[in-house]
């Protein structure tokens, strides 16, 4: 420990490659989760319409092993070298020359990149550990919900707990604080929601994203969530601009709130304090 405080660049490069390796698993997961959700889903309706589930294959985060979706061959260790694989592949299976989807890089790369800025915000601390578990979680919830639209509650729950446990000891805030704020996150979305159905009689917001700011009311507090709102906001905006911009019935298409929550909050929890004092100073108050 005393020598990677002595050497912090040794301890930002163990971080970054471990953040590779874990953005490798990240795939794993944003491909199989929402299929594993599916298939519980569908066993869940056979179960109330009395009927027979499928028989399906073994299929969850370890089983089958990675092969290519388009003609099943396994992939090989050396096959799966974060980012250096991708590029020696020239983004093609080995196999059946079949593009490999840029999402794998991506997410390889924003695990690392992110995992480092958390590790040179906090350096070595318990503040660091914990906030590379939600960077990591939030890349996944990102993902998916651009995909699939959905927030899968198995990780949304258990991030608003960790929140809560980790602000136990005043990690990030104070533990009222965090209880407040997981209730205010969550009302806040849900009342926004509700109006919005009560006017426009559709949805027009997921529990998910009401789940997703509780979390962040639960690790920052409830001071920091107009600043993750506003935030959230503009760039929901500045996106439904420019697919508004791009095709005329863009607002036909639900466009995913999570991934702005989740930069949005990713940001507070970095820097946060600092927009915070930095708006104070800059109007006065």
């Amino acid at each position: 420990m005393y020598y990677l405080q002595t050497h912090f660049t040794y301890f930002l490069t163990i971080v970054g490659l471990l953040g590779l390796a874990i953005g490798s698993f990240l795939n794993v997961v944003i491909y199989r989760l929402p299929i594993m959700m599916k298939r519980e889903w569908e066993d869940e309706c056979a179960e109330y319409l009395g009927t027979k589930p499928k028989e399906r294959t073994k299929f969850n985060l370890s089983t089958p092993n990675s092969h290519c979706p388009n003609c099943k061959k396994p992939v090989r260790i050396w096959h799966n070298i974060p980012l250096i694989s991708y590029l020696f592949l020239l983004g093609r299976c080995p196999h059946c020359k079949n593009p490999i989807p840029l999402r794998y890089p991506i997410v390889e790369f924003i695990s690392a990149i992110t995992a480092v800025i958390v590790a040179n915000h906090f350096g070595i601390t318990s503040q660091t550990l914990a906030l590379l578990v939600l960077t990591w979680a939030l890349i996944v919830l990102s993902f998916i919900d651009f995909e699939h639209m959905i927030l899968p509650d198995n990780i949304t729950v258990s991030l608003l707990w960790l929140g809560l446990i980790v602000n136990i000891f005043g990690t990030f805030t104070t533990l009222q604080s965090a209880v407040i704020g997981a209730i205010t996150g969550y009302l806040f979305l849900w009342i926004i929601a509700w109006l919005f159905r009560m006017i426009r009689g559709i949805e027009g917001m997921g529990y998910g994203d009401f789940k997703l700011l509780a979390v962040f009311g639960a690790w920052l507090g409830w001071q920091m969530l107009p600043l993750v709102i506003c935030a959230a906001s503009v760039m929901g905006l500045i996106v439904g601009i420019i697919y508004l911009l791009a095709k005329k019935n863009s607002l036909k298409k639900p466009i995913p709130f999570g991934p702005y929550i989740a930069i949005a909050g990713w940001i507070a929890m970095l820097w946060g304090h600092t927009i915070f004092n930095w708006y104070l100073a800059l109007t006065g108050i």
